[in-house]
């Protein structure tokens, strides 16, 4: 049985990754910070006692700023594989937290670098790294464009992406990046663009919300399903040389024509309801990304399986859900938290 580690196994990603292993076979372990509230819903589905035999999905404290912690981790769980998600991973948020953007996701890597390194457990890491490492640089982007990151995050996960390949090559260690281009689905989180558009379009079609405010409508990314993007990560760790691979789509949509799918599949006009707060605009706005996966498809032999139109009913349905059920407590006179929209 294979044995895997995965930092950030609360999040998105992390849900999805774990759930892809646990169907291989795998023993999974993940990394969770300590906190007064549980933040572990995304798996929480996958979770058994302990104690329970078939039990094959553990989780440890710890925190990626704590580097002799994170060696001992790797000491007693002796992991084959090692998928480094967890980051401080929202990038407007980086320019007010860049300190801790650049510790967390840039230095955060290092750490799992160098306690690999002091160890000498022999196994495989892969870096999340991201497309908003581009940034500024022209469309379409491969493994061969020149990074201009346009954000405190940007920045530290390119610093994270060049410690993956001096560590492959100064200590010959199996280390991998994965430019993931922009991957959602109904675990994203709600304050990023996707699912917030999704979940106020679905309140907002039950009466529960009356408008929702963006920043840069006219951004445009290149947008994949998770669940299809988390199995690029294991294929880029089967392979017998490690290497770094841009993962994407192929085709981009503005923040707009997001907006307005949702709206129009709710039978709703967008423009009724969508309204710009320059609060939402990055310092530096990142205009276009649009991924050339070329590589990966011929490589791995890796490619999406869900389309764009797809993957935003995928996510309508599963916000419309919480939305009915959020209409239910508060016409049966439960009062539903205060909302930020």
């Amino acid at each position: 049985m294979k044995r895997a580690l995965i930092t950030g196994i609360t999040g998105q990603d992390g849900s999805y990754l774990t759930e892809f292993l646990l169907e291989k076979g795998y023993e999974v372990h993940g990394l969770i910070r300590r906190s007064s509230t549980f933040n572990t819903d995304r798996i929480d589905h996958l979770y058994r006692d302990f104690h329970d035999p078939e039990a094959r999905m553990y989780l440890h404290y710890g925190d990626l700023s704590v580097s002799s912690h994170l060696t001992k981790l790797l000491s007693d769980i002796q992991p084959d594989e090692i998928y480094h998600l967890g980051a401080q991973s929202h990038v407007r948020v980086s320019f007010d937290m860049p300190e801790y953007t650049g510790d967390i996701t840039g230095l955060g890597a290092l750490r799992m670098l160098d306690a690999i390194r002091k160890t000498g457990v022999q196994t495989r890491f892969y870096q999340a790294s991201s497309s908003e490492m581009f940034g500024a640089t022209p469309p379409p982007q491969n493994e061969m464009t020149p990074f201009e990151p346009q954000s405190p995050y940007a920045a530290a996960k390119a610093y994270a992406f060049y410690m993956v390949k001096n560590y492959r090559k100064a200590y010959t260690i199996f280390a991998a990046n994965g430019i993931l281009f922009n991957h959602e689905s109904p675990r994203r989180g709600e304050t990023f663009v996707t699912r917030k558009i999704t979940r106020a379009a679905t309140r907002i079609k039950l009466g529960l919300q009356k408008k929702l405010y963006l920043g840069n409508l006219e951004a445009k990314r290149d947008w994949g399903f998770a669940g299809d993007f988390v199995e690029s990560m294991w294929l880029i760790l089967q392979q017998d040389e490690p290497d770094d691979f841009v993962i994407a789509t192929g085709e981009n949509h503005s923040v707009r024509e997001f907006a307005e799918k949702v709206f129009q599949k709710l039978d709703l006009d967008y423009k009724e309801y969508v309204e710009t707060d320059h609060r939402y605009f990055r310092p530096t706005e990142v205009d276009v990304l649009l991924g050339d996966s070329t590589k990966a498809q011929k490589i791995l032999g890796w490619k999406p399986k869900v389309s764009f139109d797809q993957l935003i009913d995928m996510m309508i349905e599963a916000d419309l859900e919480l939305a009915n059920k959020e209409k239910t407590l508060l016409d049966a006179g439960y009062r539903v938290g205060n909302r930020i929209t």
